[in-house]
């Protein structure tokens, strides 16, 4: 196992990611607890020694079922995350409550690492209110030992993500992204990692596989890579891209199974990281892999001087392809909801403005 340095600690370079567990019937809540055990077990005794869970994967369970697996561990031996559940708005009068609670659900007296979770344009506003006081609760746990670490998930816009570095940026100790050779340039990670290696803050990765997407591509794009590295998977490109970009410490896997968990061991038994003709070949098919039905906006912004209506078109492009690629999910969803109705695509009266003064001359109005 591959392990990176931080502040001192030497944690694995490959993280269990407890959102995907094994589970029946096809039931997300319904944790299959043996067979959890079972891959926990052999990340475990395979020198993976991080372990994130959250309050809401698989509608609590996860949790539970991280501590039936490590708690015949000691608790020294490991490293355990969990997150404040922000994304639902409801709980921001909660944090103390539910702190509590997943202490206990975790059987555990303090956490490695915390996270607000998903920070993002639907809650940033609420994440700093003062009427909620969840920073200073949660540094308060820090100083009292039961948060050794704290940090931040996102998914926001730049503007969303800058607004929380601004507030919160110097009591953040790590920052989890969603970060892949997709999303690279298309959820502008490359300039989110840029922007937290500028602050010194490390970063965790999410989603290294764009949940499952990029361990099957199509063959013209398996070929290309095969004639670069033949020895390397698919899945294994994923994982050397990771490796290659600065600031990254902890690569988060949701593996749901014994063969993914160990197919993901033996990759990070070795540090290979891509060379810079690698590296801008594995980017480059990145890009290819989500134009197909995506509108190719430059984000030249052009087209928001001209909109009567006041609408920011780049950024709606950016949600739409999102939604695209990803063939639905939350993304899209969620950051719609954080916006009035007058800035949503509905808003668009079709007038073409727009069009007219944009170079590729994308037909947004009717996308929209």
């Amino acid at each position: 196992m591959i392990y990176r340095d931080f502040q001192g600690l030497k944690l694995s370079g490959l993280g269990m990611g407890c959102m995907r567990l094994p589970v029946i019937g096809g039931d997300d809540g319904r944790v299959d607890f043996d067979e959890a055990e079972r891959i926990i077990d052999y990340a475990y005794s395979h020198g993976v020694n991080y372990f994130d869970t959250a309050y809401g994967y698989h509608n609590g369970n996860s949790e539970i079922a991280v501590r039936r697996a490590l708690s015949k561990y000691p608790r020294e031996s490991y490293y355990l995350a969990d997150k404040f559940p922000g994304y639902d708005l409801d709980n921001m009068p909660r944090v103390r409550e539910i702190f509590e609670e997943q202490l206990r659900r975790c059987g555990t007296d303090y956490f490695d690492f915390y996270l607000f979770h998903n920070v993002c344009e639907l809650n940033v506003e609420q994440y700093l209110d003062p009427q909620y006081g969840i920073l200073e609760y949660l540094l308060e746990q820090k100083r009292a030992g039961r948060i050794r670490h704290l940090g931040f998930s996102s998914h926001a816009s730049m503007p969303a993500f800058r607004r929380f570095l601004d507030a919160c940026g110097e009591h953040m100790e790590f920052c989890q992204l969603q970060l892949n050779y997709v999303d690279w340039s298309f959820q502008q990670a490359e300039e989110r990692a840029a922007l937290l290696n500028s602050l010194n803050i490390p970063v965790w990765v999410m989603e290294p596989v764009r949940g499952g997407r990029l361990a099957s591509l199509p063959e013209s794009a398996a070929e290309a890579l095969r004639a670069l590295r033949p020895e390397e998977s698919v899945v294994g490109w994923a994982f050397r891209f990771l490796q290659s970009v600065k600031g990254v410490t902890v690569v988060l896997s949701g593996m749901s199974s014994m063969e993914q968990v160990m197919d993901n061991v033996r990759i990070w038994s070795e540090d290979k990281p891509l060379s810079e003709d690698e590296f801008k070949a594995i980017t480059g098919i990145g890009s290819s892999l989500f134009a197909s039905g995506a509108l190719p906006c430059t984000r030249c912004r052009y087209c928001l001087s001209h909109c009567p209506m006041g609408l920011n078109i780049p950024h709606l492009i950016a949600l739409y392809n999102e939604h695209v690629f990803t063939g639905g999910g939350f993304i899209a969803p969620m950051a719609l909801d954080a916006l009035p109705a007058d800035k949503l695509p509905s808003a668009c009266i079709a007038c073409h403005s727009c069009t007219a003064v944009c170079p590729p001359q994308l037909p947004t109005p009717e996308t929209f």
